[in-house]
């Protein structure tokens, strides 16, 4: 049943198609479950919905093989794409992690993002990255036997791989780009390398680039007077997107592009059951203006 206190899509006229197609990560809609949450992404815009399928997401992983197909059954039935997944799954050894690819591959998701990995404080970082490549080619052989993709996320910070990106194609290089990937996250990168690197990083990923999250950060002083980089609303922060996504378009790239929300939005910024002192419309009148700003910035690169 539909909650008439939810954004609801239009009735009287269908949307313009995209050529690039947005999903929201279901991280930024955990206040909600089920039709709830599906109707709230349709009636915000986004055109699909990135599944949590981790501890305390909207599916736990122990539970993908029961949970899993009806909450993507609901979101399909208003109007909605599951492109992806987004997962805990280091290796293979993860638990669940056949599971959750044996169900993604039954329900016809390709995708799923990847991540975890971390170099060990004083040993040799080229030495470490070495040693990472078997369980990646496992990952890869098992990602293969259920045509699934792992795209690996680009966080910043110390001491994680994936950070500088060029450790990822040291990674991947030799492994097939259809089981392996990188999932490219726009604001992250720019943290990393502000003037150019993200520049750089994005050229020498284009071979495995799979997926795209998109956000924004600006570069601020916390109250201890320490340079903290600070996500903020898309489009006032310091992600060239422009630029960016001019380079998007000349790589051919065809998502799929999920919108993030790290900035304050109460409980949804980082996944709570609640939104505490914020309100729902509060909320989804942000999520619309990103998602139209983000639009703008699509339509600008022809995407």
């Amino acid at each position: 049943m539909l909650n008439p206190a939810l954004p609801a899509r239009a009735t009287d006229e269908k949307p313009a198609p995209h050529k690039l197609k947005v999903a929201i990560f279901s991280k930024h809609l955990q206040f909600f479950a089920g039709e709830e949450m599906a109707q709230a992404a349709a009636g915000i815009g986004f055109d699909g919905v990135d599944i949590t399928v981790r501890k305390g997401g909207h599916v736990e992983p122990e539970r993908a093989r029961q949970d899993l197909p009806p909450l993507v059954g609901i979101i399909r039935k208003h109007g909605l794409e599951v492109p992806m997944i987004t997962v805990d799954i280091v290796d293979t050894q993860t638990p669940f992690a056949e599971d959750i690819l044996k169900t993604m591959a039954s329900l016809g998701i390709r995708n799923y993002r990847w991540g975890g990995l971390r170099y060990e404080e004083g040993q040799p970082y080229a030495a470490q990255l070495e040693q990472m490549k078997p369980r990646i080619a496992k990952l890869a052989a098992l990602n293969s036997r259920y045509q699934a993709c792992a795209m690996y996320h680009t966080h910043s910070g110390t001491g994680v791989v994936g950070a500088s990106i060029w450790d990822l194609y040291v990674l991947l290089k030799d492994f097939d780009p259809h089981a392996v990937g990188v999932n490219y996250d726009a604001g992250h990168a720019t943290i990393e390398g502000g003037l150019g690197g993200w520049i750089n990083s994005f050229r020498i990923s284009e071979p495995h680039l799979r997926g795209i999250a998109v956000k924004d950060f600006i570069w601020a002083k916390d109250a201890g007077g320490n340079w903290q980089a600070q996500f903020k609303p898309l489009g006032e922060g310091m992600v060239h997107f422009p630029q960016f996504f001019a380079m998007v378009a000349d790589s051919g790239f065809s998502g799929p592009l999920q919108l993030h929300f790290e900035y304050p939005l109460g409980g949804a910024t980082d996944g709570r059951a609640t939104l505490g002192n914020i309100t729902k419309e509060e909320v989804f009148g942000a999520m619309k203006r990103d998602l139209g700003k983000l639009r703008g910035y699509l339509a600008q690169a022809h995407l």
